[in-house]
């Protein structure tokens, strides 16, 4: 029962510290919530963020003077019986101009609230002082000259205010010192205490003034911030749109350059690849009608069969240049016996090679091992040969060898043929389609050496051609070497 007791009179002392701490909490919620209201009386959308704090001060500093000037006086009235009555009345009339400068504000009068503030206000305060009562309220006109300053734009108003309160303030506080009713001689604390008001109002105006200062640099500083940030990163999206714009102008390019190889491609199939199949076709006609003699069908063979290899080499690059397009990242590197790579690619060519009484010598020695694409390899290996057999003439020589490097292989193919021009090399370099007929009259495409080129780019090797008319040519290529 006794620790029933305590708990339910702890849970009675919670009660009541709650129901107190219940009217604080909404006093200080209401009160916030006036101070707002006070302070955006006269906000508008057009008025800039430094003209609404401005504004906002100037309405909370004639709200509290307003408070005071009719709280005050009323003080007085009730404590003070040796003064009249009626120079109470005029001590009221400072908080009349506040009441008419929130109201010009409420009605967007902001310039007029102004003019009325810093003109009336040092007026009513004279003439409080000129009806014979000293309040104690002559620093207030310190108070008009320094808010003059921040408040009013003009520089003829600021000068005018200034010397209005200035020589308001000398007048009546050192000029004329006496006053038939003097304040601190029938009410001592409240003369002290307009006096402290005074100065109070002074420290919380330049407060006031310094803290929306400070707020309002801080928001420009925080927005302007936010406007370099925004800067970057449209500056990033400019970026990136040129970068877009260069990378869909070089696709723009290298469609164009498909396109045209596409059309080049479609010419040659149908133009190269039909000829020897119309070729066999009368062959094959003109045997099955029994109108072809052995003698003459032997005179035919050759032709034919030159054209066959011509058309099988072209099937072979044709298919190896559409399975590049198609699998464009698909390169297979491994090690590879270069030495049998070669003889791989001479027993293929010895046929082509023999029809014309060309002699290869293989200058190969170990050869070595590289490190690429074997098929790549190969179809390299094959065109670059197949090109020295087509443009060397009849009983010429070739060679074909490896160089062995520290970190590479170099392996060339020599022949003693017709040779290159400088205009049919600058053509082959810029990987334009060039061709022209063999020494035997054989077709081309110019499809092999752009193969070449392409292939030897993936697998990190160059291809090199050294030539001269009536010399023959040196066509050489470098691949990684196996570690």
């Amino acid at each position: 029962m006794e620790i029933l007791a305590q708990r339910l009179r702890h849970f009675g002392d919670k009660l009541l510290s709650f129901r107190f701490r219940i009217p604080h909490f909404f006093l200080k919620e209401n009160f916030l919530s006036l101070m707002e209201r006070v302070k955006s009386i006269g906000f508008s959308p057009d008025l800039e963020e430094f003209e609404q704090r401005k504004l906002g001060i100037f309405n909370l500093l004639n709200f509290f003077q307003l408070l005071t000037g009719i709280l005050l006086p009323a003080i007085g009235f009730f404590t003070s019986k040796h003064l009249p009555g009626g120079t109470w009345f005029i001590a009221c009339l400072p908080a009349l101009v506040s009441i008419l400068v929130l109201f010009l504000n409420k009605q967007y009068r902001h310039e007029a609230a102004l003019y009325a503030y810093f003109i009336l206000y040092p007026f009513a305060t004279c003439i409080v002082f000129m009806s014979g009562l000293n309040p104690g309220t002559s620093l207030s006109f310190i108070l008009y000259g320094i808010l003059s300053v921040f408040f009013l734009k003009d520089l003829g108003n600021i000068i005018f205010s200034l010397c209005f309160s200035m020589v308001s303030y000398f007048l009546l506080s050192v000029v004329l010192k006496h006053y038939r009713y003097e304040l601190q001689d029938f009410n001592n604390g409240l003369y002290l205490f307009n006096h402290a008001l005074a100065l109070g109002f002074i420290f919380y105006g330049l407060f006031l003034v310094k803290q929306e200062n400070t707020g309002y640099h801080t928001n420009i500083l925080s927005q302007n911030k936010i406007l370099h940030n925004k800067k970057e990163q449209i500056q990033q999206q400019a970026n990136a749109l040129k970068e877009n714009a260069v990378l869909l102008k070089n696709q723009a390019t290298e469609l164009t350059e498909l396109n045209a190889l596409k059309n080049k491609l479609f010419s040659i199939i149908s133009h190269d690849l039909k000829t020897p199949m119309y070729a066999l076709r009368n062959l094959f006609r003109e045997v099955h009608q029994s109108r072809m003699s052995a003698t003459e069908l032997k005179k035919t063979v050759p032709d034919i069969l030159n054209d066959l290899n011509y058309t099988v080499g072209l099937m072979d690059n044709l298919l190896q240049w559409a399975k590049a397009q198609m699998r464009a990242d698909a390169v297979h590197p491994q090690e590879i016996d270069i030495k049998k790579s070669i003889q791989e690619v001479l027993q293929l060519l010895q046929l082509q090679a023999k029809a014309k009484q060309i002699s290869i010598n293989d200058h190969c020695g170990t050869g070595g091992c590289g490190y690429m694409d074997k098929d790549m390899l190969s179809l390299i290996l094959r065109n670059l040969l197949s090109n020295a057999i087509k443009f060397t003439p009849e009983r010429g020589n070739i060679s074909i060898g490896v160089h062995e490097h520290s970190s590479f292989l170099e392996v060339y193919v020599k022949d003693s043929g017709t040779g290159i021009s400088h205009e049919a090399l600058s053509k082959i370099n810029k990987s334009d389609f060039y061709t022209t007929k063999g020494t035997a009259s054989e077709s081309g495409t110019g499809l092999g050496l752009m193969l070449c080129k392409e292939f030897l780019a993936r697998n990190g090797g160059q291809l090199h051609i050294e030539s001269e008319i009536g010399k023959g040519s040196v066509f050489s290529f470098t691949i990684p070497r196996s570690a």
